[in-house]
């Protein structure tokens, strides 16, 4: 690893200046995996504190006593119980999950691109998603839980081939500001299709809850589906995380150090988009996770993906988990989309890092 280090550091100075047009410098090699333990380990029970704070409270506050029943001792004939195991431990664990995902997919996709604004929703990975899903709901209603979350896979795949497509016509190249560009025009557009179709096959009530984003259909079924599939894509980034970490210091440097970009880059965009269409499947289109959370975690813990992809997990997890109660709390027992309440901490964020781009173009 010593070796690893000293090479990255001899090619930096070099890489910064040899680099595409409009990527972002090549940072220092570092890491703390003391505040990467703290952080898993502090955000792990920050998580616990959140969830079980999410199942108690709502439209209806139960005791911390009855959530320990109903997990551990359910009773089916207890109105409470079923409120617990049917309704609310499914909201909260879908949200951990999701958090998770789009946070993991925002880090990967910074770290793949060395684009620090790149998200899956503002890279069109979202709103492709929610077209895809736009279209089953239109022709083919009552389509199970397993091909919906296939059919966000394919329109997030589409989302993102269509948005570098669209960047990389731009004269002079693909820069980090045309892509995000490119993405909000695509987006913009895949969502006016979208209610598009459900004006015209009047399904705008089912494909609202899909565009307001929260956790509140979740069921148990949609997470046996999609957990699977989550779990292979987290397993993967984590075994991709140290050629990530060379991919962020530019091509030129993982290729010097062995690193078979064009596989590492394949086996990201795929992880990527079973994160980004199995989050948008079971929440709906909840935007600037993946974009806050990667900033966060480099900020804390360094550039190693090795603690940047669990410790951005955990913090993804939280950010959603908290979020879904802030949204509970604000006008109960009427409920804010967690989408919106999200927006209000990545919107202005968005802006400070697109000023912050724009000076260092």
């Amino acid at each position: 690893m010593k070796k690893v280090a000293y090479m990255i550091r001899s090619k930096v100075a070099d890489n910064d200046k040899a680099g595409p047009a409009g990527a972002a410098p090549a940072v220092r090699w570092r890491s703390r995996p003391w505040a990467a333990t703290l952080i898993l380990t502090g955000g792990l029970a920050a998580l616990v504190l959140g969830m079980l704070l999410s199942v108690s409270l709502g439209a209806e506050d139960i005791r911390f006593a009855t959530v320990w029943e109903a997990v551990f001792r359910f009773n089916r004939h207890l109105t409470q119980h079923q409120i617990i195991q049917e309704l609310r431990l499914p909201r909260v664990l879908g949200g951990a999950i999701v958090g998770a995902c789009f946070a993991v997919a925002g880090a990967i996709m910074q770290g793949m691109t060395r684009n620090p604004l790149a998200d899956s929703g503002l890279l069109g990975l979202n709103a492709g998603a929610g077209f895809a899903l736009a279209l089953c709901f239109a022709f083919v209603p009552g389509l199970p839980y397993m091909y919906l979350i296939l059919y966000s896979f394919v329109g997030a795949g589409l989302g993102a081939a269509l948005v570098y497509g669209i960047g990389s016509l731009a004269r002079g190249g693909l820069t980090p500001i045309r892509l995000v560009l490119a993405g909000a025009a695509l987006s913009a557009l895949l969502t006016a299709l979208s209610e598009g179709v459900a004006l015209y096959y009047r399904i705008g009530q089912d494909l609202a809850f899909w565009y307001a984003g929260g956790v509140a259909g979740t069921k148990w079924l949609q997470l046996k589906i999609m957990f699977p599939w989550v779990a292979v894509a987290m397993v993967g980034a984590f075994a991709l995380s140290r050629a990530f970490t060379m991919l962020s210091l530019g091509d030129n440097v993982a290729q010097g150090l062995g690193v078979r970009t064009g596989l590492v880059k394949l086996g990201g965009a795929a992880i990527v988009l079973i994160l980004a269409g199995a989050g948008v499947s079971a929440v709906g289109v909840v935007g600037f996770v993946g974009l806050i959370i990667p900033h966060i975690t480099r900020r804390l813990v360094g550039v190693d993906y090795r603690w940047i992809i669990p410790c951005s997990a955990v913090l993804g997890a939280l950010l959603v988990v908290f979020a879904d109660l802030a949204a509970r709390m604000l006008n109960p027992p009427h409920e804010t989309p967690v989408g919106a309440i999200i927006a209000l901490i990545g919107v202005p964020f968005f802006l400070y890092l697109a000023r912050k781009e724009e000076r260092e173009l």
